[in-house]
């Protein structure tokens, strides 16, 4: 894949997930089986730490503000930027990313120096997905009309890039006004990527053109084959034909005690052994996905022992680890 130049420079999180052409790993955050309800959120650190040594390369943090038990889990419990900060402090170069800030229930000057200032503190490691949104619960708790999420996330993404792109802005839009007279400091250490999560209530064309990337859920190899060649085409067509972004994928992966199982689908991912689960791996690569970020929450077994057996016997056999 060719990297996609931003405009600010290089930020060293997003070349260590698309610096090259070969398919990269990410870990979700909790590392930890959880079915429903809220983590124990032990010995995390000790686990990404882990996780940062056998190679992977990057760290996941959902945003779940409010805990919903009629929706699911709560996430990792804790807010997403304090926890980004947090773990950034505990590892040395894994790229930090949100999967995903949910932007329309946050105020986007809060947004832009929180991650400004996350970027900064990890030395540029953070890149952000970005969301517009799924959980009912949240829309009237924040006192945000859903039905208008879709044009909230646009006007968003566009106040944050221009707080963090220039000096005292002059912004007007429905949420923030600034008529250069006050600025939002720090500034990122380079521009901050955002990938869109899903469809963000948008057009694919609009995505191709304004994302710089995509973020996408699991679907069997066919779909996504068809997915990766329909983001390059609209890539191509909105933006130029010697650039490409990044398309990248979440699944949760169950591993079993026996090696040899075959797969057997479980919500947004599958459950297998590892001798599949390293030919799975290899066919995202085929398939053109650029990065693969797994959820152990699914596991009947404890986390900690899954990502050691991920870590000992199946990073070392497939073909485009580093």
């Amino acid at each position: 894949m060719t990297t996609y130049d931003f405009d600010h420079g290089y930020n060293a999180g997003y070349d260590r997930l698309f610096g090259d052409d070969d398919l990269t790993l990410g870990l979700f955050f909790p590392i930890e089986s959880v079915q429903q309800g809220k983590p124990a959120m032990e010995n995390q650190v000790k686990l990404a730490q882990r996780a940062e040594s056998f190679g992977f390369d990057a760290l996941w943090f959902r945003d779940v503000p409010l805990w919903d038990p009629s929706f699911g889990d709560a996430g990792h419990l804790y807010d997403t930027f304090t926890y980004l900060s947090y773990i950034a402090a505990q590892t040395d170069n894994i790229a930090l990313a949100t999967g995903s800030v949910v932007l329309p229930l946050r105020h986007p000057l809060h947004t832009a120096k929180q991650a400004a200032s996350v970027d900064q503190l990890s030395e540029g490691r953070l890149v952000m997905g970005v969301a517009s949104g799924d959980r009912p619960v949240e829309f009237p708790a924040f006192d945000v009309n859903s039905e208008s999420r879709g044009e909230m996330f646009r006007e968003h993404i566009d106040v944050f890039r221009q707080a963090l792109g220039s000096e005292f802005p002059t912004i007007d839009s429905t949420r923030s006004t600034l008529e250069g007279n006050a600025d939002v400091v720090p500034k990122p250490t380079n521009e901050i990527p955002l990938l869109v999560t899903g469809h963000a209530r948008q057009e694919r064309d609009w995505i191709a053109e304004h994302g710089d990337g995509w973020l996408f859920y699991t679907q069997d190899f066919e779909t996504q084959q068809a997915l990766t060649n329909d983001w390059r085409r609209r890539v191509a067509e909105q933006v130029g034909p010697d650039v490409e972004k990044p398309f990248a994928m979440s699944e949760h992966i169950a591993l079993t005690e026996d090696p040899d199982a075959e797969p057997r689908r479980i919500h947004q991912g599958v459950e297998l052994g590892r001798n599949e689960l390293i030919d799975r791996f290899e066919r995202w690569h085929d398939t053109g996905v650029d990065h693969l970020t797994i959820n152990l929450r699914y596991n009947n077994r404890p986390a900690a022992d899954v990502l050691e057996e991920i870590g000992t016997e199946v990073l070392p056999e497939v073909s485009f680890t580093r």
